[in-house]
Formats: C-alpha cells, sequence, structure tokens
C-alpha cells in the first residue's frame, strides 16, 4: 500500500509540474542586471536562448555556453548576435559572448572554467541549462557515460564545483538547475545507473539525481563561511514545446505530438523558471540562514515549479540518500583525484 500511495503521489506531482499558467511581467517583473555577469548553458536555442533574451534586455553581460548544435537548432552566433542586438536597443553595452562548451565531455567543461576564472571577473548568477531528452541506450560519450548521465548531470556537477569560487566572489551568488517535473517519476539507486536498459527512462532519473546533488550542495555550501552567500536551487519550466523533442518525436508518434500542440507552453514562458530564480528576491539568499538577502528570502536547496515553491521527490529530503548521490557522483568525476573537493573545503 505503501508504494502505491508514493506512485500516486509522485505521478500527481509530476502532472502539477505541466502547469500551463501563462506568465507575464507582472509576475516576473525581472531585474536590473547591469554589470552582472551571467553564464549560461544551452542558451543558444529554447528556453536557454529566451532566458538569455531576458538577461540581455536586463544589462547583463553574458556567457553563452554551447556545443557546436545539430541542424535543427539555431547556431550559437545567431543567438549571440540577436542577444548583442537586444542589449543595444535597450541602450546597455554589455558584453556578449558564444564560448564553446559541450556537456558530452569533460575535457571542454574543464578548459570553459578555466577560461572563465582566467577572466578575474567575479560571477553573479550560473544558469545550468543545456540537456537533452534521449540517447541510445547503448551510446556512451567518450568519458564513458551515458549521454544523458553526462550531458543533463555530471557535466554540470562538474561546471558548478570549478566556478564555485568565482561565484564565492560576488555576494550573494546564484545558481540556477534546470531540472524537472518528472524527476518525481525518476528511479532511484545508490550507484546512480542511468542506462535505459536499467531504468527505462535516464532522462528522469539524472532529473532526479541533480535536484538531490543540488539540495546536498547547498547544506554544505551553508557550513562554509566562504560559499554562504550562494544560493542554488533547480527550476522546473514546465512542459515545454522546444527542440529538445525533435529527436523524439517519431518515436513518441502522434500522442506526443498531440501534447506538444496543445498542451506545451513555449520556450519563452518556460524561461521565465530560470529569470525568475535567477533575479527574484523571493528564490534569493535567506538572512537568517546566509546573514544576507531580502526579508522575504527563501534560500536554496529547492524545487521550484516554475515560479512557485514546491515539494520535491520524497528522496531529495533523506539526507542519507544525498549523501550517497553525494559521494557516488564524487567517484565517477574522480573529484578527490582532480582535489576538488579538498581545494573547496566540501
Amino acid at each position: 500500500m505503501a508504494s502505491l500511495f508514493y506512485f500516486l503521489n509522485d505521478l500527481v506531482q509530476g502532472i502539477r509540474g505541466t502547469n500551463t499558467t501563462f506568465l507575464t511581467d507582472k509576475e516576473v517583473p525581472g531585474a536590473d542586471l547591469t554589470g552582472k555577469w551571467i553564464i549560461i548553458t544551452g542558451a543558444n536555442n529554447g528556453i536557454g536562448f529566451e532566458a538569455a533574451k531576458s538577461f540581455a534586455t536586463w544589462g547583463a553581460n553574458i556567457i553563452l555556453g554551447c556545443r557546436e548544435p545539430p541542424e535543427w537548432e539555431q547556431h550559437p552566433t545567431a543567438a549571440t548576435k540577436e542577444c548583442n542586438e537586444i542589449a543595444h536597443a535597450h541602450g546597455h553595452s554589455s558584453t556578449i559572448e558564444w564560448w564553446p562548451l559541450d556537456m558530452a565531455d569533460f575535457e571542454t567543461v574543464e578548459a570553459f572554467a578555466q577560461r572563465w576564472i582566467a577572466t578575474g571577473n567575479p560571477l553573479d548568477i550560473l544558469c545550468n541549462n543545456a540537456g537533452i531528452a534521449v540517447a541510445p541506450p547503448d551510446a556512451k560519450t567518450k568519458d564513458g557515460f551515458h549521454p544523458v548521465h553526462q550531458i543533463n548531470y555530471l557535466s554540470h556537477v562538474l561546471l558548478t564545483l570549478r566556478l564555485l569560487p568565482s561565484l564565492a566572489e560576488q555576494t550573494p551568488g546564484r545558481i540556477v538547475c534546470t531540472t524537472s517535473c518528472y524527476h518525481h517519476l525518476g528511479t532511484y539507486n545508490a550507484d546512480l545507473n542511468s542506462s535505459a536498459n536499467l531504468s527505462g527512462n535516464p532522462y528522469r532519473d539524472n532529473k532526479l539525481f541533480y535536484q538531490m546533488w543540488l539540495t546536498e550542495l547547498q547544506l554544505r555550501l551553508l557550513r562554509h563561511p566562504s560559499y554562504m552567500g550562494i544560493t542554488v536551487n533547480g527550476v522546473n519550466p514546465g512542459f515545454v514545446y522546444s527542440s529538445i523533442w525533435t529527436p523524439v518525436k517519431e518515436e513518441g508518434g502522434r500522442s506526443l505530438q498531440f501534447l506538444l500542440s496543445y498542451v506545451a507552453i513555449n520556450p519563452q514562458q518556460g524561461s521565465l523558471a530560470i529569470t525568475y530564480a535567477a533575479t527574484s528576491p523571493e528564490f534569493g539568499p535567506d538572512p537568517k540562514t546566509q546573514g544576507i538577502g531580502a526579508p522575504n528570502g527563501r534560500g536554496g536547496g529547492r524545487y521550484i515549479n516554475r515560479i512557485w515553491d514546491a515539494a520535491p521527490k520524497r528522496h531529495v529530503n533523506d539526507a542519507e540518500l544525498r549523501s550517497q548521490v553525494w559521494i557516488k557522483t564524487a567517484e565517477k568525476l574522480k573529484l578527490s583525484e582532480k582535489g576538488l573537493l579538498d581545494v573547496l573545503g566540501l
């Protein structure tokens, strides 16, 4: 009976994540980001591109971290050009650039992070947004992982840890991680195995791992004097009709096409989850636990359903399971060999 209850609860929470409420400037008013530095991954298309356009409107300096995309996606050079035009039209003299970043290749993640650190600029906001929906069950990246596992999860963990010192230089710093309402339907296992041969849906599983990991990260940051000002949250953008579904449209058939056409929200609406978590006082630092922030700041480690605070899957609140995710993730990324956790004090 308990397992049935949990299944039904997870199903209900997952469905709630497909909320199609139309949001306007009243709900997501934006902020003055003049002089702020933002890195956003997967920003050439979909919700990442729409978020980048909003950040450009508000005056931010932006680094679009993107791979060479498949033919059905906009090229990062075009995205960067449009963002620069938007910034200029709003009277900003922002720096907006595309830097190559392939989340399927740890080597490019390391190179990207080193390039950023070398600028000496403090990082205000990191938006971990890049992701893919599917990959063949037996597919492997050059680093030996299933692509969904590496692109949607492991590479963002590595990038986040590499950039923490830069985020700590600019208080308050924010990290916004694109998770998903589908994390409620993810399957947890202590080895973080993520293959379609094992669970049937590595996308859901990795969104669960990610939400668990970022919650554990926030708790560890609060115990570290240098990182107390950093706030990290997971956001569900909603069920969005973007190019992430292009590779699976034929596989999903008419049912998926129907849902995309009549149920899904557009990328601009989906992007508001990112921009709201990145700028709103509500999801900024908690003055009680972090010593800074607006009086109504909720702090981090949260799961945000579009723009509303929501309950994550029960695994996220289990300290022992979160510790398992932290340890296993560190093993997969060989963080001890890199000395990364020791240097960061985490």
